[in-house]
């Protein structure tokens, strides 16, 4: 049998999302699982600092000059939505910091443009919620601008907790995660709140939410479902509600 013998199906029309991340982003894979088939990642990374997880790396990677840098980095690939994957650095300067960041990459010549944390608040608006538990990996400072940055937003924090770790965020075992969410949990919380998108949870999601019965959202999973929206395609999460509201 030759390959002229081979039923080969045509190639798949792809749709390009760029991806924007900070230097020490070491999730792609976990990107990739919300995708569907039809959809393609153009990833990169802003410039590279010695810098720890702390506030000052957050206000760092939040440099709207950097970012506008790394979305025209994708544009020759034609990417339909371009999205600031980064919680920390898209919350640290406030809701105006965030609106800084889209402008950026839209001024690099994106036509449509999301953050992390502007994808936060538009998936807590799509599922009707507004009081909610958060869980980060970071340092309290940091884990306290989170909940300034929602409070802003009109978002209540009853309840909220970190690991306090400075680096190696994507090394957290899911189990560590869960244990935190479990013990941060408290009835008036509508859901919880993963944050960074450094830190795993693909697999978590569905888990904690049958377990306690609300949603949780999380960074890389808002960040993606934001882009591919935009993109007019649905996000791959099988059991995670926002997904399927």
């Amino acid at each position: 049998m030759t390959l002229g013998d081979l039923a080969i199906p045509p190639p798949l029309q792809q749709v390009g999302i760029g991806v924007v991340t900070p230097y020490d982003f070491a999730l792609d894979r976990e990107l990739w699982r919300w995708v569907p088939d039809d959809v393609s990642l153009y990833v990169t990374r802003l410039r590279y600092a010695p810098l720890a997880v702390t506030i000052d790396m957050a206000v760092h990677i939040s440099d709207p000059e950097q970012v506008l840098a790394g979305a025209a980095n994708v544009l020759a690939v034609a990417p339909l939505v371009t999205a600031y994957a980064c919680t920390a650095g898209s919350f640290v300067k406030g809701m105006a910091g965030e609106a800084a960041l889209v402008s950026a990459m839209r001024a690099a010549g994106a036509p449509a443009a999301v953050t992390t944390s502007g994808s936060v608040l538009a998936a807590l608006q799509h599922l009707g919620l507004s009081r909610v538990a958060t869980v980060t990996p970071y340092t309290t400072d940091l884990t306290v601008g989170l909940t300034s940055y929602l409070m802003e937003a009109g978002v209540e924090v009853v309840a909220t907790s970190g690991l306090g770790l400075t680096s190696n965020i994507w090394a957290v075992p899911y189990e560590q995660t869960a244990e935190l969410v479990r013990a941060t949990d408290v009835p008036d919380a509508e859901a919880i709140v993963i944050s960074c998108t450094n830190l795993p949870t693909y697999d978590l999601i569905a888990k904690l939410e049958a377990e306690l019965e609300k949603p949780v959202v999380t960074a890389n999973q808002v960040t993606m479902w934001a882009a591919l929206r935009v993109a007019g395609r649905k996000a791959v999460g099988p059991g995670q509600r926002l997904l399927e509201a």
